[in-house]
């Protein structure tokens, strides 16, 4: 028997408060900000995920991590919390206008010292990172996905982290769109990562979807 439970608005809001630090000026006005730029807003993250990112990357002890999606900066910001003073995390992005939101926001938090962000291609930047990383977040265009993953698996180091973002597409992957390339290409990645044995995945239903891979 199946067992889950349907969300709602109200449950939703009720998820999101139940978490630490839940009220947060720095995420709180990143947030109130990112609100007022139109449709592209949905590109940013859920305060849950980024409560989620930032537990996961304290409890694995992660030193270098690697974001391909940066938009205004609240995943960094919450994965850069949860390094140590020394950890690092690399970010990629190719708007200057979006990350400049974000540099700001890294400044607020106090994690700036931890962020080196590259902005360009990241089809083409993706190629000269250099790991071993404990920790990717992948939420960049969904065509790329495969591409940004081929490329990072071997700087990835064994037991390492891969966590790709918006990977049920609203509940398309179970009807495709067939002129969507971007659910064709997230569906023809999800079933590829479940039986890729260079890895373990489990694509957990937070927020759009996360594909949570560990390197075998």
């Amino acid at each position: 028997m199946s067992k889950f439970t349907p969300l709602n608005e109200d449950l939703y809001k009720y998820i999101v408060a139940q978490r630490s630090n839940s009220s947060d000026p720095v995420l709180d006005k990143l947030r109130a900000e990112t609100e007022t730029l139109g449709d592209i807003k949905e590109m940013q993250i859920g305060a849950d995920q980024g409560a989620f990112f930032t537990i996961l990357v304290a409890a694995l002890g992660v030193k270098n991590a690697l974001e391909i999606g940066t938009f205004t900066g609240f995943s960094s910001t919450c994965i850069a919390r949860g390094l140590p003073a020394d950890g690092k995390l690399i970010c990629l992005d190719q708007s200057e206008e979006w990350t400049n939101i974000a540099r700001r926001t890294w400044k607020e938090a106090g994690v700036d010292s931890k962020i080196e962000l590259r902005v360009g291609d990241a089809h083409e930047n993706v190629k000269n990172v250099t790991g071993p990383f404990d920790f990717v977040f992948i939420d960049a265009d969904k065509t790329g996905y495969d591409h940004y993953y081929e490329t990072i698996l071997p700087q990835v180091r064994q037991n390492g982290v891969i966590i790709f973002d918006n990977m049920l597409r609203n509940g398309r992957v179970i009807n495709p769109d067939p002129e969507n390339e971007n659910d064709a290409a997230v569906v023809a990645l999800n079933q590829k990562l479940a039986n890729d044995n260079r890895i373990q995945c489990a694509l957990i239903p937070i927020a759009d979807g996360l594909q949570f891979c560990r390197k075998i």
